[in-house]
């Protein structure tokens, strides 16, 4: 039953090939066949290239579309799509930043911007292009990298069904490649058996291409029709199928209690107990700093000892109180990791098969049932070998389209299509305008029969200045003019070339060809961005679109697979910079206990949430000149400074020079920081000496001041001591005085006993 149940898988690969190989699809690869022929240059069919050789004209074309076709592939593809991711909660912005980096790192080791551009491409010519994202599971030494890569859109089998742009809503997609017994027995060793028994296949572009193989000017894919195995031998052609699908499987959203394990008990008691004595520890510390502050309070009589034995008790107390606290607190922190409900989403398969034992089913304390979308991956070889399949964890397809004008199925028409008959046209009034010079330039002569040496005037007759006989007798030969060619093809050709570009929204002028050119700078911009706004329209509604889901799928791809501890190394310029110096982005970063067990991560790449923008117009090309000329603008305006002026300039070794004009602005700001410095210093120089000048012309009025005093103190001396003399003097006269009045009355007194004893003796 198994054999038959992969023989009918690999049945139904083949039946979704044949159901998306229908007459709607071969019309379409053939009209993009030729589409694709005509940017070739392999513009005429077998039959015209034959007609016109016969016809005696030329054969050339003069091919229009490729330089059109070129410059607008160039237009979209100017610079790398940038992707800007934004985290869902504050917790994954940084995740969502490092998200930015690792497309970066993905797409340029996936050669993005080469594969970009033939996606690009394809959808010009062919109508649509394709990228895949997948997972290069041998790159990093076996740990794999997401990696970006184009699909030709001929190997591309889309459901007949879609109606979405992106072919989101498709019932399947299908990579279909024609392969070589030897490679797919070398890629899967275990059904070489199964695939040499295959029967050959072989499938050209014959089938949807009018060009002639054998005088083709390229070599297309399908031309090759050998393959050699490495002894040289010729190999065989199978088909190998790819079938991506998308399907709904059964979720369980369960919340089930989990319980402990003896050992994390333990471990959880013991975590409880050290947290608990460092917290002791810590308090008690406080508990003698706050007695010591009590202490030295009460020393130095601020309180009194009754109250300081109260504020004591009090210290303890609370200390007390704060540990029995922190006690329940980390009990019930334990508790609640004991008995914590987590949430577990699981396939519902799983969850049923859990369920059937007894300890889960009582651990389960809600649970919802649901669906989520899932791709699908069938892989076969031929009609009747499975080989295997696989189911990818995303919900979209990892196959994005880029279609150029959308015709509301899997079958979009190219950019070449419309200019197929204007191209037509041109080739044909050249070649005719062409022919007619040539055969103005060799005429054709008529003449008797017989009047001429036919073959002399075959061979001189278009040799300039020859001379040419005719016998006597005939009339003399007469050339056969051409008919004047009429000036309609020298319309034809001009205006079949302003055509071209009408059509195409692609004018001379985008290409660099201009016959009148604007007088003014702003009038060239202005043309350009009239010129530009067809393709403008298409990126902005079609390719931006489209780069936007291909964020989303490298999103998801890139969070399902990058789930170890992984560094990605990273080097990307800003637009129109140099490149920046190397970068490291490091994600899932183990995070582990105080006992060396990992108990999760930090910087979660693949459990986070966020969103994923295309960055509008990232891959527009930057307009120098316009650039420039706003920078200058700016500059003049004083907004920006001559360094930022000079880095956004094309002139070479910029970065040297911007690094001397940095090390220049920083010395000549040093410098002037140092005259404001002198200029403070000579400032305060100045002041000093107008204090010092002041403080002289003090100290010279303290001088005269004290000069002053001095003299005062001498004379007020003087005066002292003329006043003491003064006083001497009056002194000792009134001395004298006293002596005088004294001696004059102890000689009255003397006279008077003198004449008392005289009478006395009488």
């Amino acid at each position: 039953m198994a054999k038959r149940g992969r023989k009918n898988k690999a049945h139904i690969n083949k039946q979704l090939w044949d159901r998306a190989n229908s007459t709607d699809r071969a019309k379409w690869r053939s009209k993009s066949q030729k589409g694709y022929d005509f940017y070739l240059d392999e513009q005429l069919t077998m039959d015209e290239e034959k007609n016109l050789e016969e016809s005696g004209m030329p054969s050339f074309t003069i091919n229009r579309i490729l330089p059109i076709i070129e410059i607008m592939k160039y237009f979209v593809t100017a610079n790398s799509p940038r992707w800007k991711a934004v985290g869902a909660t504050g917790d994954d912005t940084d995740v969502a930043q490092v998200h930015s980096d690792i497309s970066d790192y993905c797409w340029h080791l996936s050669n993005g911007n080469s594969i970009y551009g033939q996606v690009v491409l394809d959808s010009l010519v062919k109508g649509v292009g394709y990228f895949l994202v997948d997972v290069d599971r041998d790159a990093d030494h076996g740990k794999g990298e997401v990696v970006f890569k184009r699909i030709d859109p001929y190997d591309v089998f889309v459901d007949p069904a879609s109606r979405d742009f992106l072919f989101r809503d498709a019932g399947f997609i299908m990579i279909k490649k024609n392969c070589s017994k030897t490679q797919l027995k070398n890629l899967f060793p275990q059904h070489a058996a199964k695939i040499n028994k295959i029967t050959a296949h072989s499938e050209y572009s014959s089938t949807f291409t009018q060009r002639d193989l054998e005088s083709s000017k390229v070599i297309q894919p399908e031309d090759i029709s050998d393959t050699y195995t490495p002894e040289a031998e010729e190999d065989q052609i199978v088909p190998y199928y790819e079938n991506y699908s998308k399907i709904k499987v059964p979720f369980v959203n369960a919340f089930i209690r989990i319980p402990l394990t003896e050992e994390q008990e333990q471990q959880l008691q013991q975590s409880v107990d050290v947290q608990l004595q460092e917290f002791s520890a810590e308090m008690e510390v406080q508990l003698q700093e706050k007695i010591l502050s009590i202490q030295q309070s009460l020393e130095a009589g601020e309180i009194i000892p009754e109250r300081a034995e109260l504020e004591t008790q009090k210290a303890q107390q609370e200390m007390q109180m704060a540990i029995e606290q922190k006690q329940q607190e980390l009990m019930s922190q334990a508790q609640e990791e004991m008995t914590r409900v987590e949430q577990v989403v699981m396939r519902k398969e799983e969850f049923d098969n859990m369920m059937k034992t007894e300890q889960f089913e009582e651990s389960v304390v809600d649970f919802v049932n649901f669906f989520e979308t899932r791709i699908k991956l069938v892989c076969s070889v031929g009609d009747d070998v499975f080989l295997y399949e696989y189911e990818l964890p995303i919900t979209e397809y990892p196959i994005v389209p880029i279609p150029y004008l959308y015709s509301g199925t899997p079958y979009p028409m190219s950019a070449v299509m419309p200019l197929v008959g204007k191209q037509q046209e041109i080739n044909k009034a050249h070649q005719i305008m062409v022919h007619n010079a040539n055969l103005a330039s060799n005429l054709r002569w008529l003449y008797e029969e017989g009047s001429v040496d036919e073959e002399q005037w075959e061979q001189y007759s278009s040799s300039p200045g020859a001379l040419l006989k005719y016998r006597q007798g005939f009339q003399p030969p007469t050339p056969v003019l051409p008919a004047p060619i009429n000036n309609a093809f020298y319309t034809i050709t001009q205006e079949g070339k302003a055509d071209a570009e009408y059509i195409s929204g692609v004018p001379s002028a985008m290409m660099g060809f201009t016959q009148q050119q604007s007088e003014t700078y702003r009038g060239l911009l202005a043309n350009d961005e009239f010129g530009t706004r067809r393709l403008k329209s298409w990126m902005s509604t079609v390719v931006e679109p489209c780069l936007e889901q291909l964020g989303k799928c490298f999103q998801m791809v890139a969070q399902k697979h990058y789930t170890i501890d992984k560094v990605f190394r990273i080097v990307q310029p800003e637009a129109g910079q140099e490149a920046q110096e190397d970068k490291e982005v490091r994600v899932n970063i183990p995070i582990f206990n105080d006992y060396g067990a990992a108990i999760g991560k930090w910087m979660d790449y693949e459990t986070s949430k966020f969103d994923v923008r295309i960055v509008a117009g990232a891959t527009l090309p930057l307009n120098r000149w316009a650039l420039l000329e706003e920078y200058f603008r700016w500059f003049q305006a004083g907004l920006i400074d001559d360094i930022a002026m000079i880095a956004e300039t094309d002139i070479r070794n910029k970065k040297q020079l911007v690094e001397r004009k940095s090390l220049y602005s920083q010395l000549q700001s040093q410098l002037q920081s140092m005259e404001e410095a002198i200029k403070d210093k000579d400032g305060t120089i100045e002041t000093l000496s107008r204090q010092l000048v002041q403080a002289g012309i003090k100290q010279k009025v303290n001088e005269a001041g004290n000069e002053i005093r001095k003299e005062v103190v001498n004379t007020e001396g003087q005066q002292k001591l003329l006043r003491q003399m003064m006083q001497g003097e009056v002194a000792m006269a009134k001395k004298d005085l006293a002596r005088e009045v004294k001696t004059a009355v102890k000689e009255a007194k003397m006279d008077a006993k003198k004449d008392f004893d005289n009478n006395k003796e009488e």
